[in-house]
Order: C-alpha cells, then sequence, then structure tokens
C-alpha cells in the first residue's frame, strides 16, 4: 500500500467512527452517516485520525483516493458542524416563509410554491429573502439548495430569480430601440 498523497482526517472527541469493508458510519453529536467506499482503499484509525490509503499510484487508484477521504471527512464534519448553504431572493414580490418545517416561497407564480424538506433537512428563513438550508449530509444539503434554485434561477436580463448567497449574475443588455 502507497502512503503518498497521506493527508489524516482528525478525529474529535465525542466521534465514534466504525470501519468496516467498503462502508463507512460516522456518528457524532448531530447524527449518524453511513457511505459505501470502494474497497480498494484500505481505511485505517490509528491514533485519532482515519487515514486512507491506496493500493497503486495508478489514475483511478488516485482518483478514488482523493473521492474517498473528501467523502470521510465531509461525513466527520458533518457529524460535528453540520454544513448549510444560504440562498438570496431577488425580485419584486418574492419571499419565503417557513410553514410548519415545510418552505414556501412565492416567486412570481400564480401559486405558492411549497418544498418539503428531506429527512435530516431543515430550513430557515432569517428574512423574507433569504432562505437557509442546514443538514449533516453535505451532498443532501447541495442537491435541497440546488432544487429550491431550481424554482426560479436567476435570469440574465432583470436580474430577478433564487442565487445563491454571493453568486455572481452576469447581466445582458436587453433589446435597444
Amino acid at each position: 500500500m502507497s502512503r503518498i498523497g497521506k493527508r489524516p482526517i482528525p478525529v474529535p472527541a465525542g466521534v465514534i467512527v466504525a470501519i468496516d469493508p467498503g462502508r463507512v458510519t460516522v456518528s457524532g453529536p448531530k447524527g449518524e452517516l453511513r457511505q459505501v467506499v470502494p474497497t480498494r482503499m484500505a481505511i485505517a484509525q490509528e491514533e485519532g485520525q482515519i487515514v486512507v490509503t491506496r493500493p497503486t499510484e495508478l489514475g483511478e487508484d488516485r482518483a478514488l483516493h482523493g473521492l474517498t477521504r473528501t467523502l470521510v471527512a465531509n461525513m466527520v464534519e458533518g457529524v460535528t458542524n453540520g454544513f448549510e448553504k444560504r440562498l438570496e431572493l431577488q425580485g419584486v414580490g418574492y419571499r419565503a416563509a417557513l410553514a410548519g418545517s415545510n418552505l414556501e416561497l412565492q416567486v412570481g407564480y400564480s401559486h405558492p410554491v411549497r418544498i418539503v424538506p428531506r429527512e435530516g433537512i431543515s430550513f430557515e428563513v432569517p428574512t423574507p429573502t433569504e432562505i437557509v438550508v442546514r443538514g449533516i449530509d453535505k451532498q443532501v444539503v447541495g442537491q435541497t439548495a440546488a432544487e429550491i434554485r431550481k424554482v426560479r434561477p436567476p435570469e440574465p436580463y432583470k436580474g430577478k430569480g433564487i442565487r445563491y448567497q454571493g453568486e455572481f449574475v452576469r447581466r445582458k443588455v436587453g433589446k435597444r430601440a
């Protein structure tokens, strides 16, 4: 086993990691995550750290090594701190509100759009034009934020729509007379 490119993942106190062939389970203060990982990658826990090693230096093994290491690191980060994505609504009359645990958007359609959160996801609306998506699984948080953005993506002429916080929308010039 090659140890080139070894970057151990520190495991904070209170986080329990169970390593089985082809599966890693991480549980911590915020919850528990399971991930199927390639069996070719050797995952070991030593001295409060998780080490992922690859069998060869082939390109495919190097790519799988980086992917596996990142997946496990995101699991550890998720069960300790969690992840969040922030979205902004821009447009006259565009607003968001919580209806129980569901998110209700008014973004220019004749009806409000209701989004039901997936398991492990929570919504927060600090202001009517701001949405915060929180959860412990980075992939699910990003997917949920992308689905919210897809309801009304930002358009290039007036800039109206739902965008990620800090996202730059390139504006186009309209018709000229």
